[in-house]
């Protein structure tokens, strides 16, 4: 009996830490509960962190070892965000986007057909409230999703360039817009921006091709030596951001990842956080001869294929360099609060009058799993499940599929509930079976222990006899729920990260299932079933115990208040079918009782 309240215990803390765990990191805290896989700090991370001067050169990750493909590193540029030279604004069918003539930038994109989070004065009840936790949320802010952004706020721009020798075209000299349209017109699927440079020696041509209903931008460097002499230069794509975490999208009770990500066929997906990037530059401070290796021994190893990105809750931006091109990642913080992450690419040595092009992609949007999927290996891994990712793909799978076939992400929630419990019913039984067995005895485990007191040993021999006797297995109740836990926690992370589950309605008042319920009805059935629950199984005999296990639903119920309503939706769910089996199993077993 005393093993099977410690059992159901831990699954309780363990339960509960998981959902503190989120709020651990959305305040800056290390995560308790399955964290996620964090690089620490690849190369680049220390030996790039003392900013230069704006078009200086400084080393490249690897450079001491001789592995990197280019000798320098893009330049920084000054910590307050530069005026825009000539504002350059092309606009698709779901993409705004904003380039500055400096650089041929893209300092800000707006994804027209993705909106913001609902605005507070439209929650119900929750309003107040909801403005108090989601304060990137308010009436005026964003009504669409701005990725890129140049303001006093935000510095998140996707910028690239040439290195090598002095003076090459890279995103602090300006570039020529040259003529062309602007928008994407009525029956065509393409539009092109072209931008051009020309210094020290060579031309650069920056081209980017936008397409109808697409967040993938190809992006084409064509490369021309107009020189007398040879000239070798490295291509650079790279991602700057500051280092705020704290998106529209977040939960001060829940948080996801953000900040740079990369993916290589020998390290596969690996993020390194702001946080690591900055202890690595730190130390190499410290310590001067490490600044010719990583501080904290981690080698991002050239590879011919892979890409790097800019990860946020339910959005990503990301470079992927031409396939079979050798490239060299690396991260690096550019000055106090910001931090960039990209790809050098060396181009060979480029005689007079011959150029080189290469193409790569360029993609600012939703983390949609299908459409990552076709566009680079390993991309549709930005949507992070960490260690329960084997569990996770299969059940969003599931759940992708049932929304094509009923056309409700709501419904599809509920049917992937079902069919979970339904699998998991035999062992769900066994349990449900065996705690209703032990409720049944709890009175004469209660006159056993008035009968011995104190004396433990003889009090758990006749334990052990009366669970033989009544054919009790003491644990019974508490490893099916074990064995259930993993795929719970699972379904949690994947109802959590799905951006499919933005702005789409339910029934009635649910209109957006990845936002909180706004008349706090699903919390409220939340808490009530968790009660109910919580009254159908044995009461522990440790009155601190009892206690504690009382007040769990009305934590969990607090909590989830504040969680989106698509998976507060599954857990209410979950919780109705176990009370009915649970009733179905404790009036199964009760009516041989009665005859």
């Amino acid at each position: 009996m005393d093993l099977q309240r410690t059992l159901l215990w831990v699954v309780f803390c363990l339960s509960l830490a998981m959902l503190w765990d989120r709020w651990q990191i959305a305040h800056g805290h290390n995560p308790t509960f399955l964290p996620s896989q964090v690089a620490q700090g690849p190369a680049g991370a220390a030996n790039a962190g003392r900013p230069a001067a704006p078009g200086a050169p400084a080393s490249a990750p690897g450079a001491a070892a001789g592995t990197a493909p280019g000798n320098a590193l893009p330049p920084t540029t000054a910590t307050e965000a530069p005026r825009i030279s000539e504002k350059v604004t092309v606009e698709t069918d779901v993409l705004k986007l904003d380039f500055d003539a400096q650089g041929a930038v893209l300092w800000r994109a707006e994804l027209t057909q993705q909106r913001g989070p609902t605005p507070w004065k439209q929650m119900g009840l929750a309003g107040i409230v909801y403005s108090l936790l989601y304060p990137n949320s308010h009436p005026q802010a964003q009504q669409t999703i701005v990725l890129f952004d140049r303001s006093a706020t935000r510095n998140y721009v996707a910028r690239s360039g040439l290195l090598g020798a002095k003076d090459l075209p890279d995103h602090n000299m300006t570039f020529e817009l040259l003529p062309g349209p602007r928008a994407l017109e009525a029956g065509s699927e393409e539009l092109r921006v072209r931008f051009v440079a020309q210094s020290g020696g060579l031309e650069l041509r920056k081209t980017y091709v936008l397409h109808r209903g697409r967040y993938d931008i190809g992006v084409e460097h064509e490369i021309r030596n107009i020189g007398t002499g040879e000239i070798s230069p490295t291509l650079y794509l790279e991602i700057a951001r500051d280092g705020d975490t704290k998106g529209a999208d977040d939960s001060s009770f829940y948080s996801t990842y953000t900040g740079p990500a990369y993916y290589t066929p020998g390290d596969h997906f690996q993020k390194v956080s702001f946080e690591d990037i900055h202890k690595a530059v730190a130390e190499a401070q410290h310590n001067p001869p490490a600044l010719q290796l990583p501080a904290t021994g981690k080698v991002i190893e050239p590879s011919t294929d892979g890409w790097i990105a800019m990860l946020q809750h339910y959005f990503v931006a990301a470079w992927v360099p031409p396939a079979g091109a050798p490239r060299q990642f690396y991260t690096r913080q550019v000055d106090e609060k910001d931090y960039s992450v990209g790809a050098t690419l060396a181009l060979g040595a480029i005689g007079p009058g011959v150029s080189v092009k290469r193409d790569a992609v360029l993609y600012a949007g939703p983390q949609d799993q299908h459409t990552l999927e076709g566009i680079a290996t390993g991309l549709d891994r930005v949507v992070d499940y960490g260690r329960l990712e084997p569990i996770c793909k299969p059940l969003f799978w599931l759940l992708g599929w049932l929304y094509r076939a009923v056309a409700n992400w709501g419904w599809a929630i509920v049917l992937l509930t079902i069919l979970i419990k339904v699998t998991f019913y035999p062992l769900a039984a066994a349990g449900f079976r065996s705690m209703a067995r032990m409720k049944e005895v709890a009175p004469q485990l209660q006159r056993l222990k008035e009968q011995y007191g104190e004396d433990k040993q003889r009090l758990q021999q006749a334990m052990m006899e009366l669970y033989r006797k009544e054919k009790i297995n003491p644990v019974g109740g508490c490893l099916p729920m074990l064995v259930q836990i993993p795929v719970f926690i699972a379904l949690y992370w994947v109802l959590l990260g799905s951006v499919e589950l933005r702005n789409a309605p339910w029934i009635f008042w649910i209109h957006d299932l990845a936002t909180p319920d706004p008349w706090f009805v699903l919390p409220a059935l939340m808490m009530a079933t968790s009660w109910i629950q919580y009254k159908l199984n044995p009461t522990p005999p440790d009155p601190v115990q009892a206690k504690m296990m009382a007040v769990m639903p009305f934590v969990f119920g607090v909590m989830f208040f504040f969680f989106p309503s698509g998976l507060v939706l599954y857990y209410v769910l979950n919780n109705m079918l176990s009370i009915a089996q649970q009733w179905r199993i404790n009036k199964v077993i009760g009516a041989p009782k009665k005859a």
